[in-house]
């Protein structure tokens, strides 16, 4: 799809307002920022505003106050924060959004930039509310959408609120992303690889199945890697199943050969009988999962099997674990992948929080291609949806 783009757009000493994603991580009690990677994405587009000379409004949301006031999930820790990177002032606004807000963006200078208050505290927000869009669309001359991890949503700072804009295009951000995701899947160099984990299939089996035809192999990892297993007649033991998808996991693999697409499962786990971490473990091999067990971690011949196929890539797109990696012995299997990832000579897209967080704590973010900011707006690329966030900015 074609968007319209910031450089498209004359926002010369004009007032704008744009939609970031600062959803970050941060200890409440401390209000320390444990991860910034969502501010500094947007300083791009923040920096070419203020080259530009313009009065700037940013709005985000933090969190799921369910559109009420919620002190903990306030951003004014945010706006102090980018005031640091910035080295510039960010002015925290509570005022609400309505006419006294209005008058305070009226006598903004130029460079001035104002950070309101967690847009998700408006009841409005959610509901995708025409009557919020217009009360928000009068603060601003030029809508600007930096906010790629939240364009999977409907809401009135993402959709409605264009309705009611004069000019409204994407950020270098959201530009950014669009164009990674392309690249990676259309413009891809061959073999493309797709590495898909995380626990449960319902949440990823759209995007499988959307894939299928258009990649060369699939690794599937995780726990959902054992419905798909006792799908073609595997014992997993005491492993998590969605025995409902068994049906339509064993489809999934016939869809595959017939694509002559090689989708590869794991070939041995790392077993446990209780969900803990300091939990016995065993090195099984698939079929041979004790029944009292469960797996949670691929094994060693799983990670070589998977590491030999990486080798192989020219392109590979990296979301969900291979195991349950928040638990320090059920972690080497998805940092394994991620330093496979990472010495492979190839393009490299990851999406998704846990896969993010796994591609640091492996300490591999530098050799990696490109980080997506995105979780949920990246799975619904993957499944073949046009964002609601990305279809309203149309040129």
């Amino acid at each position: 799809m074609s968007m319209k783009m910031l450089k498209d757009v004359d926002i010369a000493s004009k007032t704008v307002l744009i939609r970031v994603d600062y959803n970050v991580p941060y200890n409440s009690e401390m209000n320390v920022i444990v991860n910034d990677v969502r501010i500094t994405s947007t300083l791009p587009t923040i920096n070419y505003c203020i080259e530009k000379k313009c009065k700037i409004i940013l709005i985000s949301h933090m969190g799921r106050p369910g559109g009420a006031v919620t002190p903990q999930m306030s951003l004014e820790p945010v706006a102090t924060l980018l005031s640091k990177i910035l080295n510039r002032e960010v002015q925290f606004i509570k005022t609400p959004i309505g006419k006294k807000l209005k008058e305070q963006v009226d006598s903004m200078k130029s460079g001035d930039i104002f950070m309101l208050e967690n847009i998700r505290f408006y009841p409005g927000e959610e509901k995708n509310d025409d009557k919020f869009a217009k009360r928000l669309a009068m603060l601003a001359d030029v809508y600007i959408n930096d906010a790629f991890a939240a364009a999977h949503n409907r809401h009135t700072s993402i959709c409605a609120v264009t309705k009611y804009m004069k000019e409204s295009c994407a950020g270098f951000l959201l530009t950014k992303e669009i164009e990674y995701f392309e690249n990676a899947m259309a413009g891809a160099r061959r073999p493309l690889c797709a590495i898909i984990g995380g626990s449960k299939v319902s949440t990823k089996l759209t995007a499988i199945l959307n894939i299928l035809p258009r990649v060369d192999s699939i690794i599937v990892g995780g726990g959902m890697a054992f419905t798909f297993l006792k799908s073609i007649g595997h014992n997993i033991g005491k492993s998590i199943c969605e025995e409902e998808l068994l049906e339509a996991a064993a489809t999934t693999i016939e869809l595959a050969h017939i694509h002559e697409t090689e989708l590869l499962l794991p070939v041995d786990v790392v077993a446990v009988k209780e969900f803990n971490n300091d939990s016995p473990v065993t090195i099984a091999k698939i079929d041979e999962i004790p029944e009292d067990q469960m797996g949670l971690d691929i094994g060693p011949e799983t990670i070589k099997l998977f590491s030999d196929k990486i080798k192989e890539a020219h392109t590979i797109i990296f979301n969900g674990p291979m195991g349950v990696f928040e638990m320090s012995n059920f972690s080497k299997g998805t940092n394994a992948i991620a330093k496979a990832i990472a010495q492979s000579d190839c393009f490299s897209i990851v999406g998704g929080g846990d896969s993010i967080t796994a591609i640091h704590a492996a300490g591999v973010e530098k050799q990696i291609s490109y980080l997506s900011t995105g979780g949920g707006a990246f799975l619904s690329l993957l499944e073949g949806k046009v964002l609601p966030g990305i279809a309203v900015l149309e040129a």
